[in-house]
């Protein structure tokens, strides 16, 4: 188990206390527009793809994930237009 940090948690609570005391969450809530609206996926194909990478990396064996990830949409080159 990874070493307990009590000030990163007691700050943290300090700062959400602090806010919900102002009346002001912090910043202006994120909208999205049309550079940053989602881009709609299958969830099944991302999933399957994320499985092959993950069994890939855990097992060294070969599951298909290139082929698994091709199928998926290329969302940084799409994200650039």
């Amino acid at each position: 188990m990874a070493k307990e940090r009590p000030e990163a948690l007691a700050q943290f609570a300090e700062t959400a206390r602090r806010q919900q005391d102002s009346g002001h969450p912090g910043k202006k809530p994120l909208t999205a527009d049309e550079h940053t609206v989602p881009i709609p996926e299958d969830n099944a194909l991302k999933h399957d793809a994320a499985t092959r990478v993950l069994q890939e990396g855990a097992t060294g064996e070969d599951h298909g994930a290139d082929e698994a990830v091709k199928k998926t949409q290329d969302r940084i080159a799409e994200s650039r237009d």
